[in-house]
């Protein structure tokens, strides 16, 4: 596998203690008692070389066959990096009641965009971790590589499906590519990056949307 190949694969991510933060296998989730009906199991789709995963995890995808099996682990330089203790931060338990908030320990906040986890609640003082939970912390991966997709056409389809569009009804003539599909506006641009410098066969990409009318209730 190298930079630009767009891969299907499946995987478990668990801590040193076991525990999973992350997977694709709904039989394993089952197994472990962790299923989820609000989450859609099954092998996800990797554009190599775009930061998609994590270092540790994209280089033992590069080192991998369609059909191979690798259990391995990831340090935290490779992962989610060191703890930064500048990443801590005590606000005045006014800034939440300001905005009627009751603050409570294992709370997740949003300040400006960075998302936070309260640590404790006291003397009018709130402590928020605003580290990634995994940063710091030692991961053991297994991972299998289901797929590796060839057809341009089938690339962009699993980029798409990456983002959370698994409806988007693509299309190419002659290097241009057309995708049907309902999408943010501020994410278009940042998608048609990753197609347009990673997806050689495309050349331009235009979104199309329809909109109808609504039937009126009799």
């Amino acid at each position: 596998m190298k930079k630009g190949d767009v891969v299907k694969i499946n995987y478990v991510g668990r801590l040193e203690t076991g525990e999973i933060f992350d997977l694709t296998l709904e039989d394993v989730a089952k197994k472990e008692g962790i299923y989820s009906e609000k989450i859609k199991y099954g092998p996800i789709p990797i554009l190599i070389g775009a930061g998609f995963v994590i270092r540790g995890l994209e280089n033992a995808i590069t080192e991998m066959s369609v059909g191979e099996k690798k259990s391995f682990g990831v340090e935290p330089k490779d992962g989610f990096g060191e703890r930064d203790p500048k990443l801590v931060k005590v606000v005045p338990q006014k800034v939440f009641k300001d905005q009627r908030v009751d603050p409570r320990q294992g709370m997740i906040v949003d300040f400006s965009g960075m998302k936070g986890r309260i640590q404790s609640v006291s003397g009018g003082r709130i402590r928020i971790d605003f580290n990634n939970p995994l940063a710091g912390k030692t991961l053991k991966y297994e991972l299998e590589i289901v797929e590796n997709i060839e057809d341009p056409v089938e690339k962009m389809r699993g980029i798409f499906e990456f983002f959370g569009f698994r409806d988007a009804d693509v299309s190419m003539t002659e290097g241009e590519a057309t995708v049907r599909v309902t999408i943010p506006n501020e994410m278009k641009p940042k998608i048609s990056s990753v197609i347009l410098e990673n997806i050689q066969e495309v050349k331009k990409l235009s979104f199309v949307e329809s909109f109808e009318k609504r039937k009126k209730e009799q």
